[in-house]
């Protein structure tokens, strides 16, 4: 996926994925992860009670995120700025917590 992917289509991509975090709608946010997603958060530890800081699998992220969202009602993000990687993304954006990164790896698929 990765070497198809342009500054264009990495914005499309990004703006997608606010849009369904500012939805609130956990399965079009899940929609943009495989389903072996590795997910690393320090926040993790403190919400998921997972001292590792890792989750494995889209099904413990439906459970993190919809504990997450229940205690965030008005969560909005915005996006700021999409960066290209060398197989990968990072999604610039101000959240609840200010100015926050997300980075995703890509696999073939």
């Amino acid at each position: 996926m990765m070497q198809h992917l342009t500054n264009s289509s990495a914005r499309a991509f990004a703006l997608e994925w606010v849009a369904a975090w500012n939805a609130h709608d956990i399965e079009r946010v899940l929609s943009h992860y495989a389903e072996d997603v590795a997910f690393h958060s320090p926040f993790i530890a403190i919400f998921a009670e997972e001292a590792s800081g890792h989750l494995l699998g889209k099904a413990a992220l439906r459970t993190y995120w919809a504990a997450a969202l229940e205690n965030l009602p008005d969560l909005r993000f915005e996006l700021l700025d999409v960066l290209l990687g060398a197989g990968s993304l990072t999604v610039y954006y101000r959240g609840h917590r200010g100015k926050v990164a997300e980075t995703f790896f890509f696999s073939e698929d």
